[in-house]
């Protein structure tokens, strides 16, 4: 049985295995089957992003869904934050969001939320491969007046917009501030730049085109340079790139100057720690948070608790530890207080909200860490395997890592969703960092060739 869920959710090129519309509709059957337990009508949101084959894999995981007797309700292009929202505030039984977040349109991708918002854990999403591939639901399924429908909810825009204005403080305003607003030719081309003017601020929007081919293409949280230019020339207050599903944002300050997740969970970690609302005192980042992150936090008293990488990993964490704050380097933040997952244009609003409480620019407030050189980068291999198992690779790490000690870090993993190895080296010295960083590359091209 092959593995269709990676990090986050199945993901692939469309219209080649897995990201068929002959698997779509399995695994709408597949999730219907999971969330149909009771005697009741079940319902399953679908939500996307602006992809041209969004439409053909809705239609089959609608299919697929309805021929398990659970109608759907249909939200069309919106944020995979928005999606949870809409999925938990109509009571659905479960929400799928069809997005390959930050990937080129030719890719695209399944994710599933719970009734909850959250993320489905690996044994829900082993149930639902078990069911495809072993055609448990081939004799399962309804006839008659028991198969699903399929309904449009044409206010979820307006519903998800309103929510999102709802977790800004009510006694602040964005009057007066300029925000230069990239999003990606995405799923939150409408919704942000409503999001911000209905606050107050004057709007400079990009990437809110999209014609099914042009999400994330040279522009948006993969892009950040594109805003930061933009910054200077329209003497902007703040910068905000979100990706192609808008559930992370990439920042940058007045100066034109990128702000990553590791800064802005500091200054959001510390705001909440002095206005006492961060629980237990502690943030939660992955493994591929920068060391400043840490020594920033402990000079102020907070904990920091490390995950593998990926946001559904840090909500877990989170949920088992009882903390409201987490997220990744790469933008995905998460404020528990408010979702269920990470969602860019809440954590902006978040940020816009310290920024006009404390009356500072993002600059300045962005110097609360100091961040070590890190170099990232991305390996192509034939097929994923764990580099570890590869003596020569990990042999190398060790002898690395040995050398730098505890003034720096090695870490060297696949990628969850594309047939990659990331190798991360981070240290007090760039020159060195970055030797290091391409000396394990070129042995990993080497002995993972084949």
């Amino acid at each position: 049985m092959g593995k269709l869920f990676g990090t986050d959710g199945i993901r692939g090129v469309a219209n080649i295995h897995p990201m068929t519309t002959e698997m779509a509709m399995q695994v709408g059957r597949g999730t219907a089957f999971i969330f149909k337990n009771q005697k009741k009508r079940h319902r399953i949101v679908i939500g996307k992003d602006t992809r041209l084959s969004g439409y053909m894999i809705e239609n089959a995981l609608v299919a697929g869904i309805c021929s398990m007797g659970v109608d759907v309700l249909l939200v069309g292009p919106l944020p995979t934050p928005g999606i949870a929202y809409i999925t938990t505030s109509m009571r659905a039984d479960a929400g799928i969001v069809i997005s390959a977040s930050h990937n080129p349109f030719q890719d695209n991708g399944i994710k599933i939320f719970s009734g909850n918002g959250f993320k489905l854990p690996d044994q829900l999403e082993d149930k639902i491969e078990e069911l495809i591939f072993s055609d448990q639901t081939a004799t399962l399924r309804p006839t008659a007046q028991e198969v699903g429908k399929a309904f449009r909810v044409d206010d979820a825009v307006g519903r998800y917009v309103v929510y999102l204005k709802n977790s800004f403080p009510k006694e602040q305003s964005l009057d007066g501030m300029k925000i230069v607003l990239d999003c990606a030719h995405g799923a939150a081309y409408r919704v942000a730049p409503a999001v911000f003017e209905e606050l107050g601020a004057k709007v400079i929007p990009l990437g809110i085109d999209p014609n099914g081919e042009n999400i994330n293409f040279q522009c948006g949280s993969l892009h950040p340079q594109v805003v930061s230019q933009a910054v200077k020339e329209h003497g902007a207050d703040i910068g905000i790139s979100l990706d192609g599903d808008a559930d992370r944002a990439i920042f940058s300050d007045e100066l034109g100057n990128v702000v990553d997740g590791d800064q802005i969970l500091s200054l959001c970690a510390y705001d909440l720690r002095k206005a006492n609302r961060l629980k237990k005192n502690t943030l939660v980042a992955t493994v591929m948070s920068n060391l400043g992150l840490d020594l920033a936090m402990k000079e102020r008293g907070i904990k920091v608790v490390r995950t593998q990488v990926g946001d559904r990993y840090v909500v877990e964490e989170m949920g088992r530890g009882g903390y409201n704050l987490g997220g990744e380097q790469s933008g995905h933040l998460i404020f528990l207080d408010y979702n269920t997952t990470g969602d860019g244009v809440l954590s902006a609003l978040q940020v816009l909200a310290v920024m006009k409480r404390e009356e500072k620019k993002l600059s300045e407030m962005a110097t609360i860490m100091k961040t070590f050189p890190q170099v990232l980068l991305n390996v192509p291999v034939p097929k994923k395997r764990d580099p570890q198992q590869i003596p020569e690779v990990a042999s190398l790490i060790k002898k690395i890592q040995k050398k730098l000690s505890d003034r720096g870090r090695i870490l060297v993993r696949p990628s969850g969703t594309e047939n990659l190895i990331r190798v991360m080296a981070e240290g007090e010295n760039a020159r060195d960092i970055s030797a290091y960083a391409e000396e394990i590359a070129e042995c990993i091209r080497k002995n993972m060739s084949e």
